[in-house]
């Protein structure tokens, strides 16, 4: 016999109390929903910070200075002191030519001078004989012609009158001696002109350094003839040299950063083979833009007191060309824009959306300087904003915006 369950008066009760108790639940939960559907969203505040706009541009680093050094008279290397790498002084020798043809030319104007001057000291000897004799013929008239006009008749006038003659030809032989003396030392003035300038030209077989630098090629050996560079246009050169106290820089700036352009601004030197950054400046441009590259050429000059530098290398440039020193900074990352406009949204006090539109000025990698629209202390939105609309209401939760940060 199989017994039934008796089902009392307790069974509907605890049905229906657990009925009510989770139909409360459904309520409760109901009237918390308002609230958790308010969104979340990322803000960060506009703060206000020095700012500064760069231009990055990469060339080749060059020698301030570098020429070929020639020789001025064609002659032989009989000596070599310089080679590749070899360090220079402004004025240090770097070669000796051997030159038999001015070689020669210096005695043979050494020569001419002694000849010369053995005629200046015959005519000065002739001069000082004849104005001697002179002398005695003047003498001789004076004292016949005194006692001429003193005691008349005592000397006949034909001896006075010979006397005065014999002067007068005596005074006529001093001025032709003296003529040929100035020859003379005329004759020795030319031979000791032609002897500076042979020496001059000899003086060439010395080849020295024009400024203080470095050799980077050498052309000639032992022994090699050199040819005149002013006289022959395929001239072989000595060596090549390098300043290597300062290098300059050449950078193509574009078209619509010339007007940032200015002599002494600072730069910032990198270069990537060294893994070392160098101060420069800029020390000169053009004035013009290309019309094949639309670009300024602008030099920049680097120091190099370590001689670390080497001719060739590349280098980047990087130039402020625009600065605030207390910019009211937005993130970019905040920022939407269309066409040549720019808008936030921004989080008011009392946690709505509301849109503003701004003026941008300088634009970095990361921020942009607000000219209108914000004022500091605004919070603006950072996070995804394409389901947000001004006039909703949010729950703003501060957070820092992206940042990036360029290589080197």
């Amino acid at each position: 016999m199989i017994r039934q369950p008796k089902i009392g008066l307790w069974g509907p009760m605890l049905l229906i109390a657990t009925l009510i108790s989770c139909g409360k639940s459904d309520i409760a939960q109901s009237a918390g929903a308002p609230q958790n559907a308010i969104p979340s969203v990322a803000v960060t505040k506009v703060t206000r910070r020095p700012m500064a706009r760069y231009l990055t541009i990469s060339s080749e680093l060059v020698p301030f200075q570098e020429i070929d050094v020639y020789a001025k008279e064609s002659g032989f290397v009989s000596k070599l002191y310089v080679d590749y790498g070899t360090h220079v002084k402004k004025g240090q020798l770097m070669a000796v030519l051997e030159i038999p043809e001015l070689q020669a030319q210096l005695q043979e104007d050494q020569g001419a001078i002694k000849n010369a001057s053995d005629q200046v000291t015959d005519a000065e000897h002739e001069l000082e004989r004849i104005q001697a004799q002179r002398n005695v013929f003047h003498l001789q008239y004076d004292r016949l012609n005194g006692v001429a006009k003193s005691k008349p008749g005592l000397v006949a006038q034909q001896e006075v009158d010979d006397a005065q003659g014999k002067d007068l030809a005596a005074e006529a032989q001093v001025e032709g001696a003296k003529s040929s003396l100035q020859a003379a030392q005329s004759q020795m003035a030319i031979a000791q002109s032609k002897l500076v300038r042979d020496q001059a030209l000899y003086d060439y077989s010395k080849i020295t350094a024009p400024f203080a630098g470095v050799v980077t090629q050498r052309y000639a050996n032992f022994g090699t003839l050199m040819q005149g560079g002013t006289n022959s246009p395929q001239a072989l050169p000595l060596v090549k040299l390098s300043e290597e106290d300062l290098f300059r820089l050449v950078i193509p700036v574009p078209e619509s950063y010339v007007r940032y352009i200015k002599i002494g601004d600072r730069v910032k030197v990198r270069v990537p083979a060294l893994g070392r950054d160098f101060p420069g400046k800029v020390a000169r441009f053009s004035v013009d833009v290309s019309d094949a590259t639309r670009t300024m050429h602008t030099e920049v000059d680097v120091t190099n007191p370590q001689g670390i530098l080497i001719p060739g290398v590349y280098a980047e440039a990087t130039i402020a060309v625009a600065t605030a020193g207390d910019a009211l900074a937005v993130p970019l990352q905040a920022v939407d824009r269309e066409n040549d406009s720019a808008s936030v949204l921004v989080v008011d006090p009392s946690g709505v959306i509301q849109l503003r539109r701004i003026a941008l000025g300088i634009e970095t990698e990361n921020d942009g300087e607000v000219l209108s629209g914000l004022r500091e202390g605004d919070e603006v939105v950072v996070s995804d904003r394409a389901a947000l609309k001004p006039g909703e209401q949010v729950r703003p939760q501060e957070t820092g915006a992206a940042r990036y940060q360029s290589k080197g």
